[in-house]
């Protein structure tokens, strides 16, 4: 009895497990087949999508306020940065202005419309140049009747060249600061020093063989550092201040110590000139 009963419970068991293959292959058959889900399917996809759309608002919502306050943040620090530097615009012009006005005074007050700094400039081609004298000189295509007077500086683009030592009504000789004539007028220059000191020299002699310039006649005991700007000093002459000259290259000290000529590297390349400036000191 207890036998036939445990076979009749195997046999429904056997049965529910085939009808359970059976209506799983049959839902395999007939989703693959439809062109949409059944209604239980498709009430389970809207749900499931409902409770995902209900999760992720909240997240999305805090990352997108999180993004609006990092670009509120941003926004702000640039505008802060721009009123910084809209302030020091605005403070430059105040001090320039009121340097403008300082020199101002300081002219009228020493009688002078002019400073040493102050020049006409007259454009110039360079229109012949000798073999002979490459170092020494050229001729540039204008003269008296373009206002060029003998003595004044003459520039290219990137500094001091040489002076007018010959003015015709249409052309000008020009002697370069390069030149070996013993009896040139030599240009009085300076430059400043690592600890603000001014050092004044002439440019005495040009050194061939490294195409430097020399400056003698040096007065001061202190380091002069290579690099230094050397600049026209404005004094004995025609030649207006603060024309560049060119940097420092070394320093040769004599047998007490003491600077007895440095060596600059020129500005302008004396070896490639076309277009010139002649710079007229206006006071």
């Amino acid at each position: 009895m207890q036998k036939s009963f445990f076979n009749k419970k195997l046999v429904i068991i056997l049965i529910a497990i085939t009808i359970s293959f059976l209506m799983i292959a049959f839902s395999i058959s007939v989703r693959n087949n439809r062109s949409m889900p059944t209604f239980v399917q498709q009430f389970g996809n809207e749900a499931a999508g409902l409770v995902e759309r209900v999760v992720n608002a909240p997240i999305a919502a805090v990352s997108s306020a999180g993004k609006s306050f990092s670009d509120l943040i941003n926004t702000y620090q640039e505008n802060q940065d721009l009123k910084k530097q809209v302030d020091n615009l605005a403070a430059q012009k105040v001090e320039n202005q009121t340097l403008r006005e300082e020199n101002k005074a300081l002219k009228q007050q020493l009688k002078l419309n002019k400073s040493l700094t102050d020049y006409d400039k007259i454009s110039a081609y360079v229109i012949s140049r000798s073999p002979s004298t490459w170092q020494n000189q050229v001729v540039i295509n204008k003269g008296s009747l373009a206002g060029v007077t003998k003595n004044a500086a003459v520039l290219s683009r990137r500094g001091l060249i040489g002076r007018v030592t010959e003015v015709n009504q249409t052309n000008s000789k020009v002697e370069l600061i390069t030149t070996q004539n013993d009896s040139a007028n030599r240009f009085a220059v300076q430059l400043v020093n690592a600890k603000d000191n001014v050092v004044n020299g002439l440019i005495t002699g040009y050194d061939v063989d490294n195409n430097l310039l020399i400056m003698g006649q040096v007065i001061l005991k202190e380091e002069i550092k290579k690099g230094t700007k050397v600049i026209t000093s404005g004094m004995g002459g025609n030649t207006p201040k603060g024309l560049l000259i060119g940097t420092v290259e070394k320093v040769a000290d004599n047998d007490y110590g003491l600077p007895s000529k440095i060596y600059i590297k020129p500005a302008a390349n004396i070896t490639d000139l076309g277009v010139v400036t002649v710079a007229k000191r206006t006071d």
